[in-house]
């Protein structure tokens, strides 16, 4: 399901409702150090019914980066696709969050998503210590996108 994120934005509008990681989980998607099998991440996107459908997101620190201060952020795309899994998202409307987080980035969410695609991205600055688990230090990220 997961596929390389091709986004034109026609217009980005400003974060659109106080929400949280709640409801019901739309998608789940691990966060690699790149050339391992070490998970340091979770992106996941929620759903619920409330303003004409609503989408959340967040991007969860695991394993040896939870409890970890890093750079972090996650956003959250609607799509005008309304079909099409997998496929390029030309967002309408966003909403990002980021900081140096040791547990999440998030919540960030977009509204009216009833019967439209979504697609979030995440990503933590990765730059463990420790040789075994991997030094990183550029953004790890992923990228999802879905109907």
């Amino acid at each position: 399901m997961a596929a390389l994120l091709s986004i034109n934005l026609f217009a980005a509008g400003p974060a659109q409702a106080a929400t949280s990681c709640s409801g019901t989980i739309t998608h789940s998607q691990p966060v690699y150090i790149i050339g391992r099998s070490t998970v340091i991440g979770e992106l996941v996107i929620y759903y619920n019914s409330s303003n004409g459908g609503t989408n959340s997101a967040c991007l969860y620190h695991r394993g040896a980066s939870y409890g970890v201060y890093a750079g972090t952020e996650v956003t959250i795309y609607r799509c005008s696709q309304r079909s099409g899994e997998g496929q390029g998202c030309d967002a309408t409307i966003s909403d990002t969050d980021f900081g140096h987080y040791a547990y999440h980035a998030g919540p960030v969410g977009v509204t009216g998503t009833a019967n439209y695609c979504v697609a979030a991205t995440g990503w933590i600055v990765w730059e463990h210590p420790n040789p075994d688990v991997g030094k990183v230090t550029m953004p790890v990220h992923t990228n999802t996108q879905g109907c």
